[in-house]
């Protein structure tokens, strides 16, 4: 006993420990200010006492803004806080996936505790341009609006940008659904949504099987700001960790807007000067430094790739407010979701003119680029005529065949979200449309005639399906088995098509 506690006594430090440590001069909605603490780093943790934390965000001359992380109990005027010497982390391992965490990489579903590997920081420096590559590859969503026309490829930040309840989770949520099948990793990042939404995606998620390959990083509607605005720098964190593996990771945002109204919260309660909309001068750096982490890595770099869908909500479609405009101008692109077409049953709510992606088209399949050039002009014409009809009852020939060609055309490309589509699938819907197939087919049976289509193609078609896949392109022989096909199955549903006198032929283009 005297041994050990000879051993015990030698083995005390009792060399002088330096400790920074500061005092709270004030505490209220989630933020501290305090003295002291003169050695600070900016984005460091602060222990705040009562295993509770808090993160350096303003460092003045004579005082230190703090902001709380989760709710502080028992914290008062006069404390003393102390410095940590670490940066914010999240924990990180393969085992994330299927989990549901929160804004710090603690899990929150109730499914036990969460085994990390290792603690990446939630800053991080992009990667330079000499470490990647341009886009190649595509990121296939399995919606044909967006495949066709404004295609996304891995590496690249598509923006998904729209008024209220027009469908921009959905879309999220049916990309997600596509990569069961394609390698690739999902973060989806939930940032002041009401917390029945986000157990519903979860639900659809987890039963559909998507779960497994998919991360949620949730800081809900009754998270504090400071989780809501540090979520999506978490949820790319973990994107980096599976994307220093050479894997391509999918992030969803769902959305900026709220983040950066939890910015803006947090900016006016550490009194940092305001700007246009009362948002603080650095609101562009917030994003632009968590959007530039997405990148497709060269060879030399792992190979892997991030590919960002941030979501913005607009009121009342003004996308030349402040926070769109921000977004629009660092993304490679936007999809335009509409409230006039959602209401008038478009589904998705795509307006294709307003809608682009600058990158997307370099790395998509050559035979969807065969088919859906001819389908842009169809659907551009279709506006044009559509508006100029309303003002005209006596149309010529040609005019209603555009017309019809357009209404059969807008009518294949709604499409649920939940019921995603393949690339051959894709190609083959398409091909028919833009070449006059269905200008003969009644239509209120399009989707009818559709999804008959795809169960003929699976059985009788299933060599043309391996063909397009395995090719990337439409030969001539192969556009030759794909027409036939289709003639075949019109003939054998003559009942779906309407009179030829009623109809007018017009030659494809493209």
């Amino acid at each position: 006993m005297a041994k050990t506690l000879t051993k015990i006594l030698q083995d005390i430090d009792l060399s002088p420990q330096v400790e920074s440590v500061g005092r709270v001069t004030a505490f209220g909605d989630g933020i501290v200010f305090a003295q002291g603490l003169d050695d600070l780093q900016a984005g460091e943790l602060v222990d705040l006492g009562h295993d509770q934390f808090g993160l350096a965000l303003n460092l003045e001359e004579d005082q230190v803004g703090i902001v709380a992380i989760g709710s502080i109990k028992d914290l008062k005027a006069g404390d003393t806080i102390r410095r940590t010497g670490q940066i914010l982390s999240v924990g990180v391992s393969d085992k994330i996936l299927g989990r549901v965490v929160n804004a710090l990489g603690k899990p929150i579903d109730g499914q036990g505790e969460l085994k990390t590997k290792k603690q990446l920081p939630l800053e991080r420096i992009a990667p330079g341009v000499i470490s990647r590559e341009s886009v190649n590859q595509p990121l296939q969503t399995g919606i044909k609006a967006i495949d066709a026309m404004i295609p996304i490829g891995r590496g690249q930040r598509e923006l998904i940008i729209g008024d209220r309840s027009t469908g921009k989770t959905a879309i999220a949520l049916g990309t997600i659904l596509n990569q069961a099948d394609q390698g690739v990793i999902c973060v989806y990042v939930c940032i002041g949504q009401k917390a029945s939404s986000l157990a519903l995606s979860k639900q659809i998620l987890e039963e559909r099987g998507a779960l497994d390959y998919t991360t949620i990083v949730a800081a809900t509607a009754s998270a504090s700001a400071a989780e809501q605005f540090l979520a999506p720098y978490a949820g790319q964190s973990i994107a980096e960790y599976f994307l220093a593996q050479g894997k391509d990771v999918l992030i969803v945002f769902d959305d900026l807007t709220k983040h950066a109204q939890a910015y803006r919260e947090i900016s006016l309660l550490l009194r940092r000067p305001s700007g246009r909309e009362a948002y603080p001068g650095d609101v562009f750096y917030l994003h632009s430094r968590l959007l530039e982490r997405a990148c497709k890595l060269n060879a030399d770099h792992g190979g892997g790739s991030i590919t960002a869908l941030p979501i913005i909500e607009t009121q009342a479609n003004d996308v030349s407010a402040y926070i769109p405009t921000n977004v629009i101008s660092i993304t490679d692109g936007q999809i335009y979701l509409e409230t006039d077409l959602f209401n008038a049953g478009v589904k998705p709510a795509i307006n294709v003119g307003l809608s682009v992606s600058r990158v997307g088209s370099a790395a998509q399949v050559k035979a969807m680029k065969q088919v859906a050039g001819s389908m842009k002009l169809d659907l551009a014409q279709f506006r044009e005529l559509e508006a100029f009809a309303q003002f005209s009852a006596d149309l010529d020939a040609k005019t209603k065949a555009q017309l019809d060609r357009g209404i059969r055309v807008n009518e294949i490309l709604k499409q649920g979200w939940d019921q995603p589509l393949s690339v051959p699938k894709q190609v083959a819907v398409i091909f028919a449309a833009v070449n006059g197939h269905l200008d003969q087919v009644q239509e209120d049976k399009v989707k009818l005639w559709e999804q008959e289509f795809l169960n003929h193609l699976e059985t009788k078609g299933i060599k043309i399906i391996k063909a397009i896949e395995q090719q990337a392109q439409l030969t001539e022989s192969l556009e030759k088995k794909l027409t036939d096909l289709i003639k075949t199955f019109n003939q054998l549903h003559q009942d779906w098509l309407v009179s030829m006198q009623e109809t007018v032929t017009i030659p494809a283009k493209g």
